[in-house]
């Protein structure tokens, strides 16, 4: 890589004296460290590399971004650093700059996007070199799933009214007409109705029931109610919401462990709508754990949120079915409605919070809420402190 400069020193160094040659060289060193200070203020990564994927320069942000040491990976591999970046694919043969966006999934889960463009060669006979640039996409990727989530949940909430007249009102009409008839056969034939037609009226009866419940989830997914804040013990709430699924754990063989941290603060929530969203958590993982497995529900405290896990050593979840975990309608379940972890999100976001799921397909999942310990306000400062402050 030769600069205009490094070429008129190149022209000259027969022409001029020492000191000359000094001086020249001390500006190409001034003039390097100016650009490497360049590089290393910017937020975006910057790495140089060989053909091979030998780093040969590396800034702050991208030590920053992949977690590296700069000072121990130049001369290394990229490959070596950054795994499943597939960097012999990538520049085989390019001449022209390509761009790709990458997930990225240590130090931390992230989206990446990498500009990489041939820039030439050390020498006529050595292999070119490649600059790549890598921006850190994540909040924008994220703003368009949450976008392409509203415009989903926008289209459902159109058809929320209609769903509940022309599938609610049926449903109890019809639930109301099966208990009327369940009344005149135990009246007009209790011995046929005591087989056969006892079978038929229950059966129909818990159809209509899974229904309404269908119904019941999918409206309150598309239009939850607001938070009705209180202030609330989160573990109180835990071991409440534990009472009620304590005997369907210990009928399915399973064990559940409390690992609850003393003295945590009190939070504001919604004490029923933040219960709904453990309840349905914990009932996930009870369905997916076979028999002698470890339920377990964990508290602790961050800087500024209470995070509440919940793991288990279930069936766990595919790579490919997590990213879709949140989707409308999406479940692994045979009678599933693909709405609960749905429901659970937006009670969650409701109350400033977020929730995050991890799991390997085989050894289990892990959900981790982080509720603020206070309620994320925002104070507008008057126009002239703005002014003041810009």
């Amino acid at each position: 890589m030769k600069s205009r400069f490094v070429d008129k020193l190149i022209e000259r160094v027969d022409q001029v004296g020492s000191s000359e040659v000094q001086n020249f060289l001390n500006r190409l060193a001034e003039e390097s460290d100016f650009f490497k200070s360049i590089f290393d203020a910017l937020q975006e990564g910057v790495i140089v590399a060989t053909g091979e994927g030998i780093i040969h320069y590396i800034n702050d942000g991208a030590s920053r971004l992949f977690g590296l040491n700069r000072k121990t990976v130049k001369g290394e591999k990229v490959s070596d650093h950054i795994q499943g970046l597939e960097w012999d694919t990538l520049v085989s043969g390019k001449s022209d700059a390509i761009s790709r966006d990458l997930e990225l999934f240590y130090p931390e889960n992230k989206y990446l996007n990498f500009y990489i463009k041939p820039i030439g060669a050390n020498s006529e006979n050595a292999e070119p070199v490649f600059l790549m640039l890598i921006r850190d996409i994540t909040e924008s990727r994220k703003g368009e799933e949450e976008k392409l989530e509203s415009e989903k949940i926008g289209a459902l909430t159109m058809l929320a009214a209609g769903v509940a007249h022309e599938i609610g009102n049926p449903l109890n009409s019809i639930n109301i007409h099966l208990q009327l008839l369940e009344r005149k056969l135990k009246k007009a034939v209790p011995d046929l109705y005591e087989a056969e037609l006892r079978d038929l009226v229950e059966t129909s009866t818990d159809e209509v029931r899974r229904l309404d419940h269908i119904v019941d989830q999918f409206l309150k997914a598309i239009r939850p109610s607001k938070p009705q804040l209180e202030p609330t013990d989160i573990n109180e709430l835990i071991k409440e919401s534990m009472r009620f699924l304590e005997p369907e754990i210990k009928d399915r063989g399973l064990n559940l462990t409390l690992e609850l941290r003393s003295a945590l603060p009190v939070l504001e929530l919604d004490p029923d709508q933040i219960k709904q969203a453990f309840y349905n958590i914990v009932k996930n993982s009870i369905q997916a754990t076979p028999e002698g497995g470890i339920i377990t529900v964990k508290t602790d405290l961050s800087d500024n949120h209470i995070l509440v896990t919940f793991n288990d050593t279930g069936e766990g979840i595919s790579a490919e079915n997590l990213s879709t975990v949140f989707q409308p309608y999406f479940t692994t379940k045979k009678s599933g409605t693909g709405l609960g972890l749905l429901i659970i999100r937006r009670i969650i976001r409701e109350h400033g919070g977020d929730i995050k799921i991890s799991s390997e397909e085989g050894f289990g999942t892990s959900v981790c809420i982080s509720l603020p310990r206070q309620q994320r306000n925002v104070r507008l400062l008057p126009l002239e402190q703005k002014n003041k402050d810009l």
